[in-house]
């Protein structure tokens, strides 16, 4: 049974094995991310904090990068499925920071989720085939290929530090704290 919090995050695993227990701080992250961009409109989603160009409309779209690079490119082999990924974004990669002012909080949101659903399939396969020890299809440019178990470890740290910037940011728009 899974266990929400007040913010509708599920808790992580007390006592469980270990795919659970990555994979339930993974769950963890990526719910705090969706409830610190939750409800935003467009000022909330390019607002910025200090010198920073950190936005939470922008953290979306790179953590939706972020998955599909690790989960469907790195681990499955497969392209990934960016929809905002145009031939101007590969000339300035820091577009994926900044929403454009098209997008709408909606917008972002499901191709986050999208993301995360590919990454969730992917995981699902990749535990059925060979576990956590299982290595990803595409090597690094050094010939290696992390371990299954890495990338999700990777991924944790990966929203865990910009969901810091996320409390960050939304403290700054509308006041709204808590880890």
């Amino acid at each position: 049974m899974i266990h929400l919090d007040g913010h509708g995050r599920p808790k992580p695993p007390l006592a469980a094995d270990e795919p659970a227990t990555l994979l339930g701080f993974l769950e963890y992250q990526r719910a705090t991310l969706d409830w610190k961009s939750r409800g935003l409109g467009a000022a909330g989603l390019r607002a910025t904090v200090g010198v920073s160009t950190i936005t939470l409309g922008g953290l979306l779209k790179h953590l939706a990068f972020v998955e599909d690079f690790w989960f469907s490119r790195g681990l499955g082999g497969r392209d990934p499925a960016l929809p905002w990924v145009t031939g101007e974004w590969e000339a300035d990669s820091s577009r994926s920071w900044s929403p454009s002012a098209e997008e709408r909080y909606e917008e972002l949101l499901a191709v986050w989720r999208d993301a995360v659903a590919r990454s969730r399939a992917m995981v699902d396969a990749a535990l059925a085939e060979g576990g956590l020890d299982g290595l990803a299809r595409r090597r690094s440019p050094n010939g290696a290929s992390p371990s299954l178990r890495w990338i999700v470890v990777h991924m944790i740290a990966e929203y865990a530090r910009h969901n810091g910037h996320a409390d960050l940011i939304r403290e700054a728009v509308d006041g709204q704290t808590g880890d």
